[in-house]
């Protein structure tokens, strides 16, 4: 009779996160270790969690990244939040732990999207310059998806190794599985059912800043060091974290290229540089001097000489958006790049992949399509083309031609 009366409070534990009408406590943490496996989650006693451990040890020496590490160790102290609120142990954790899990994000705020501005823009709404809408209060479908991934993959590993429970707690779709096991990297990705649990994902098209737009925000970079990163990171397409490592022997001036590291590998691979942005960049290192050879080229500018880091960045862009009313990202800058590229009737498609480093032809092709933004001047003339009026031979009596053709 214990037992369910137990079973009967666990059950309705999961039905009020489900219905947003309880939230789990933010105990525990992620710290960052000196020796791998890097990070580790902490439980609410201060004492490592031994499974997640030995997981994330795993991963690094699968050759994933040490990002790739950490942010596994969020998404899996997401779920042992959940599971210590239930006080199930981990290695009992069923399908009703892992709906548990995706009904309390659905509903949960995300604690990211907190603003404290009351001012700011409200979340989910649309900003009327730009046509992007602000990020949502709650945990994005995509962020739900790789925390069932991750878990999904947590218990696979302790499966391998005869641990934990026998049937995995997330659901599969070993359909989708093989599927993808087998498929050519540039093939398109079949349209195949989604596992139990899993979020509905809407792409839509990469947002890249118009060219009608453009010039309004790169006269919104106030130094040279933000005019030269910005030039920088539009003409080669680099993500934010690959141009902010750049040092002074990345740069071939003659040949207008700068190394890189690319996202997820330790590969130095070149990138162009347009001739406007090198021009920009040295003026900017004329201005300030040489860094230590090792050191990155684009550096704070207040206090200590040091780096500038990727939220400095950030801040550079919401800068220019507070004074223009807009919305853009760091990444639009990407997006940006690959547009223009994609578009330019001198550069094949493939030439493009190769540029912007993508793995997959299909990602290239999205920014193949049409923006009604970009259309603007095209659309004017159509509204304002006068209307077509219709006519016929002369000699054929009107009243037979509208008997046949109507009014």
């Amino acid at each position: 009779m214990i037992y369910a009366c137990e079973g009967f409070q666990l059950q309705d534990l999961r039905h009020q996160l489900i219905e947003g009408l309880t939230d789990v406590p933010r105990i525990g943490s992620v710290v960052e270790l000196e020796h791998v496996p890097g990070h580790a989650v902490l439980a609410p006693d201060g004492t490592h969690v031994a499974p997640v451990v030995s997981y994330l040890r795993n991963l690094i020496l699968d050759d994933n990244r040490p990002l790739t590490a950490k942010s596994y160790a969020y998404d899996l102290l997401r779920w042992y939040r959940l599971l210590w609120f239930l006080d199930v142990p981990w290695d009992r954790a069923t399908e009703a732990e892992a709906s548990a899990l995706v009904g309390w994000l659905r509903v949960a705020p995300n604690p990211q999207r907190r603003r404290r501005n009351p001012n700011a823009p409200q979340p989910g709404s649309v900003n009327p310059r730009t046509g992007k809408p602000y990020l949502k209060p709650g945990y994005a479908p995509s962020t739900i998806n790789h925390c069932l991934t991750v878990v999904c993959s947590f218990y696979a590993y302790h499966r391998y190794y005869n641990r934990g429970p026998l049937v995995n707690p997330v659901p599969e779709s070993r359909t989708m599985r093989r599927a993808l096991a087998h498929r050519a990297p540039d093939s398109e990705v079949p349209e195949l059912r989604r596992a139990r649990l899993r979020q509905r994902v809407r792409r839509g098209d990469p947002r890249s800043i118009p060219d009608a737009m453009w010039d309004e925000f790169f006269e919104a970079m106030t130094c040279d060091r933000d005019r030269a990163a910005t030039l920088l990171y539009v003409s080669s397409g680099s993500r934010a974290s690959e141009l902010l490592g750049v040092t002074p022997g990345d740069i071939d001036w003659p040949k207008q290229l700068i190394w890189v590291v690319t996202k997820g590998t330790d590969d130095r691979e070149q990138v162009p540089a347009s001739p406007q942005a090198l021009t920009v960049l040295a003026a900017y290192l004329d201005h300030i001097g040489l860094p230590p050879a090792g050191e990155p080229i684009l550096r704070a500018r207040r206090g200590p000489d040091r780096p500038l880091t990727y939220w400095a960045m950030r801040r550079v862009i919401q800068r220019a958006n507070e004074k223009l009313g807009t919305n853009w990202t760091l990444h639009d800058l990407r997006h940006t790049a690959a547009t223009r590229m994609a578009n330019d009737p001198n550069l094949t498609l493939a030439e493009v992949r190769a540029i912007m480093r993508h793995t997959d032809l299909a990602t290239t092709g999205r920014y193949l399509n049409a923006r009604v933004e970009d259309l603007f001047d095209a659309l004017q003339a159509h509204y304002n083309r006068p209307r077509v009026q219709r006519t016929f031979t002369a000699g054929y009596d009107p009243e037979d031609i509208k008997a046949v053709f109507g009014a």
